[in-house]
């Protein structure tokens, strides 16, 4: 399905009036107007990214007793165990309250579920087996705000439940002895999309507080929250939360710490992967090499092993875990990249993929642990839902599937919701979620959610497009107005590195593939006499069809700068493209869009 490209319209006064306020760049000017940005105050805020903004963790809903109780506990002495999820964010944020509560001398460890073989959240086996052992305090990380039985079996055991979550709160709160957590009912926290590894970090400095018994802590506690903000950094990055108000604060900040003073195990994963020879470290470096390889753990069942990572003191075994983690992200690559080419060409062979509102794909043996990544992937590349199933190679019955919607605007769980009948069980949110179902089932179910699908799309209009900030020629296209672009950073969720739109576009030389599997695109385009190289990741196969064109062509695309052996320059990174008299498909707000220097 073709994307509709908007470009948003801009008032030239407004930009130049906030320019003046707020003494930015004009460039810089625009591209807040187009994120809803409209004064000097504003401004300011979004832009200001120092420590001092972060709020007290005392305001934390929650965290007061909290910190109470984990504190009696360390002065106790009682075993106490970080109950984290299996993602990046569960990980880092279970690694921060690990190393801070072995700072305070605290009797700690740490317990992350298998992901293929437990499932996400508390786990009744776990708990119990916690308890057997004779731990007195589990603190969960990044999940457990729906965990009613659990808490219920921590009060049976004896067991004190402290919940750290930051996910949607549905009905009744647990019984936890507490509950910290950025929307916790009747409270007013002021910025609520904090992840788990921020709300982490939140309780490891209200309870260094608690235990220097002031706000201004030790010189060993402050060590421990600068390199905490590294792990806070990567999990917010990786968990694709919005990187605006506290955010921004640490993610720009942890990226920082993560250049100059990193973990010992992070230290040695930027070393294989060369990351520590970069000239700068961004929150790209997370989103692209950081998150993946830790994440690649608890893909593969091995999570444990990567908060191991980042909570070892270092010496050959901080060497190992790296080495073994980032092979680990390789076996990962290998596995994604076959389920995807098996799933396109199910979705090719079997499937109208231009006509049908959704895609339902399954095969035998697909892995459970990349099958959520190989829907996003083809979610984004034909801009509709896309379900992944997996069908057991044993002969279960049974299989369990992962899907995305990508930026479709499609609520998955609502059309989840009007299939039940058909699932086993199913869960998630408005973009992403799980399910299990018998085999005998699918393909019933395949026709029934295609069509819950294609009522969203008829009753909402909803038409998957590409937002896009301005429009610039390759002529502006210098190193300063990039620099001036990138005052905006970090970039993410919330917050994207600006999108733009040029016209009247010509391949300078013929795009080829590069990178393994042919899996991405390089290209030389000219506009007028100015050349720039662009690079599209996971696009290989618009080599071909860019390579017959016969005519000029629009662009939509983010500009980057790359510098190789210390030579700086400007590149591109390609959105996505179109012949150029293809107009019927761009929002007609565009057609008196300014330029992004002229505004």
């Amino acid at each position: 399905m073709q994307r509709r490209w908007r470009i948003i319209p801009h008032d030239a006064s407004r930009v130049e009036q906030l320019a003046a306020s707020a003494r930015v760049p004009a460039v810089v000017a625009q591209l807040l107007v187009s994120r809803g940005i409209y004064n000097a105050q504003d401004a300011a805020q979004f832009l200001s990214t120092k420590l001092k903004d972060l709020r007290d963790p005392k305001e934390l809903p929650g965290i007061t007793d909290a910190t109470r109780i984990i504190a009696a506990a360390i002065d106790e002495k009682l075993p106490i165990t970080i109950y984290g999820d299996y993602d990046c964010d569960g990980m880092t944020g279970t690694a921060i309250l690990v190393n801070g509560l072995r700072l305070l001398r605290a009797d700690v460890s740490y317990h992350v579920p298998n992901r293929l073989e437990d499932g996400y959240g508390l786990n009744e086996a776990a708990i119990r087996k916690l308890a057997d052992r004779g731990k007195r305090l589990i603190i969960s990380v990044d999940c457990g705000i729906t965990s009613r039985e659990h808490a219920e079996l921590c009060r049976e055991l004896g067991v004190q439940l402290i919940i750290t979550d930051h996910h949607t709160i549905d009905g009744e709160l647990p019984r936890a002895d507490a509950v910290v957590h950025p929307r916790l009912p009747g409270t007013n926290y002021p910025f609520g999309e904090l992840c788990g590894a921020g709300v982490a970090f939140k309780l490891a400095w209200a309870l260094c507080q608690q235990v220097a018994g002031s706000d201004q802590v030790t010189e060993p506690m402050r060590r421990f929250l600068r390199q905490s903000l590294a792990l806070a950094a990567i999990g917010t990055v990786a968990d694709v939360v919005p990187l605006l108000d506290e955010n921004r604060v640490l993610v720009e900040h942890g990226l920082k710490t993560l250049r100059a003073q990193p973990l010992p195990g992070l230290a040695e994963l930027m070393k294989v992967t060369k990351l520590d020879q970069a000239s700068s470290v961004t929150s790209d470096s997370i989103a692209f090499t950081i998150a993946p390889r830790l994440n690649a753990a608890g893909r593969l069942g091995q999570a444990q092993l990567a908060v191991e990572l980042l909570t070892t003191p270092g010496g050959e075994r901080a060497v190992a875990l790296a080495d073994y983690i980032h092979q680990l992200n390789n076996d990962r690559d290998t596995l994604q990249r076959s389920v995807y080419l098996a799933a396109q060409k199910q979705a090719k062979d079997e499937f109208d993929t231009e006509a049908d509102a959704a895609l339902v794909l399954a095969g035998v043996g697909w892995h459970p642990g990349v099958i959520g990544v190989v829907a996003g992937r083809l979610a984004e590349k034909h801009a509709k839902p896309v379900l992944i199933l997996s069908m057991d190679a044993t002969g279960k019955a049974q299989a369990v599937g992962s899907g995305r919607v990508g930026g479709t605007g499609i609520d998955l769980h609502e059309a989840l919701s009007e299939c039940s009948e058909r699932l086993l069980k199913f869960g998630g949110h408005q973009a992403a979620a799980g399910l299990t179902i018998a085999e005998d089932q699918i393909a019933a179910f395949r026709g029934d959610f295609c069509e819950a699908v294609a009522r969203q799309w008829s009753e909402r209009e909803i038409v998957p497009e590409i937002v896009i900030d301005a429009e610039a020629s390759f002529g502006q296209l210098n190193l300063e107005t990039v620099k001036q672009i990138e005052t905006l950073a970090p970039f993410g969720a919330g917050n994207p590195r600006p999108t733009l739109f040029c016209g009247n576009i010509e391949l300078d030389e013929p795009a080829r593939r590069m990178g393994g599997g042919d899996r991405h695109l390089t290209v030389k385009l000219r506009q007028g006499t100015k050349t720039i190289r662009g690079v599209a990741f996971s696009a290989g196969d618009w080599c071909d069809p860019l390579n017959a064109v016969d005519g000029p062509i629009e662009i939509a695309y983010r500009p980057v700068i790359n510098e190789f052996r210390g030579f700086r320059k400007v590149e591109i990174h390609l959105v996505d493209w179109r012949l150029a008299n293809q107009h019927g498909s761009t929002d007609p707000q565009a057609t008196n869009t300014d330029s992004l220097v002229d505004a």
